[in-house]
């Protein structure tokens, strides 16, 4: 049985690694493979590893990397990650990667897109739109045609055919991955001493940069060696983290919070590792199934628009009633419209059940954590003494 203390390491040294060693070395070892990187929130990637390329995630460079260039591409009342793509991408650090996607997350990331195209014209550049409207036969039919499109530029990379590739299997292969996660973060919220948030932040960030089968057998690696891990229940108090569901907040905020007394117990970081859910259907057309999964998908993010404002709010207190949690913690990257422009109807929402909240901003390079450790003590004091009130 592999160590926690191993695995933990090897997790950090992936995410503190900016050149892409990982993606590199993958490489190596399938010539006739691709890498693509993409940005947050959301990719199927089911699609591209059906067409032999590795799915790479983008996440920023952190507080790891000097931003100069980047900031002469975009305003400054912008967040801060597409600054830090531009970074990465003109200082050679993507220069594993044969292509990008860009997820239809916000209009930054639109922008970026296009900035992405005008300095990397000889890589491929594929703007991925999902659909807003949920009917099966119009959101349905659209995505479905968006998915058979993405398949078409991702077999261009590797010069597979599409009609014969296997997204079938990659679809059980992604089921089985999203399985895992469910079985890790319900372990984190039972027993969060054997589980810390930022442990479990690591172990998913790896899977931005590893295959998937390797991926789910580091998984597999970690929920073996935490079940032998010695320990005792801590009195923190219990919080949900809410409001990353993009640009990721760094691994020194979530560490800040674990010192200051929350225990992290959910949150919506690294949403593409859940998105749809628990599994896919294995029958039938692959590429139909993928399409009606994101459909019928329930889960909320402030990039996905739903008619009714106020299911967002109904989820998140379901998330707080499920997790046992004891106070919401809103941390949304500096100038995020919407996750900023989601907060009011969120809170009012736990105004109305009577749940505690704090809310402060982050950006991915924030190095001071100082203020961040000193209201999220206060919040967690309050929480144990008086009950959150």
């Amino acid at each position: 049985m592999k160590n926690v203390d191993e695995i933990v390491e090897r997790c950090e040294e992936l995410y503190e690694d900016l050149e892409y060693g990982a993606v590199a070395r993958w490489k190596e070892a399938n010539p006739e493979g691709a890498a693509v990187g993409f940005l947050p929130t959301y990719i199927p990637r089911e699609v591209l590893h059906a067409a032999g390329v590795l799915p790479v995630g983008i996440l920023g460079a952190g507080d790891q990397l000097e931003i100069v260039k980047g900031d002469a591409f975009f305003q400054s009342y912008i967040c801060h990650i597409p600054r830090s793509v531009v970074e990465l991408g003109l200082s050679g650090k993507l220069d594993s990667l044969d292509g990008m996607i860009f997820p239809s997350t916000c209009d930054v990331i639109r922008n970026l897109s296009g900035i992405w195209k005008l300095q990397f014209p000889d890589k491929l550049s594929f703007y991925f739109d999902v659909p807003q409207n949920f009917d099966p036969e119009v959101g349905g039919a659209f995505y479905a045609d968006t998915l058979r499109e993405l398949l078409e530029a991702m077999c261009s990379l590797t010069g597979r055919d599409p009609k014969s590739v296997d997204l079938s299997a990659s679809i059980h292969l992604y089921n089985e991955n999203r399985r895992l996660i469910a079985k890790l973060k319900a372990l984190r919220s039972e027993e969060p001493w054997r589980v810390p948030a930022s442990e479990l932040y690591l172990v998913l960030r790896a899977g931005m940069v590893l295959p998937i089968e390797e991926f789910s057998a580091l998984i597999e690696d970690y929920l073996e060696a935490v079940a032998a891990r010695e320990g005792h229940e801590v009195d923190n108090a219990r919080v949900l983290l809410a409001g990353a569901f993009c640009e990721q907040p760094p691994l020194t905020l979530i560490r800040t919070l674990e010192r200051s007394g929350c225990e992290v117990v959910d949150d919506d970081t690294m949403l593409v590792l859940r998105w749809l859910g628990d599994e896919v259907s294995e029958e039938g057309d692959p590429i139909e199934a993928l399409a009606k999964a994101y459909i019928a998908y329930t889960g909320e993010a402030s990039c996905k628009y739903v008619p009714d404002g106020e299911q967002k709010g109904i989820q998140l207190v379901r998330s707080v009633r499920k997790h046992c949690v004891e106070g919401v913690i809103f941390a949304a990257p500096s100038f995020c419209d919407p996750a900023l422009l989601d907060r009011p109807m969120l809170q009012s929402a736990l105004d109305a059940e009577g749940i505690s909240y704090t809310a402060f901003n982050y950006a991915e390079n924030t190095g001071q954590m100082q203020p961040i450790r000193e209201q999220a003590g206060t919040f967690a004091d309050t929480i144990k003494l008086w009950g959150g009130e």
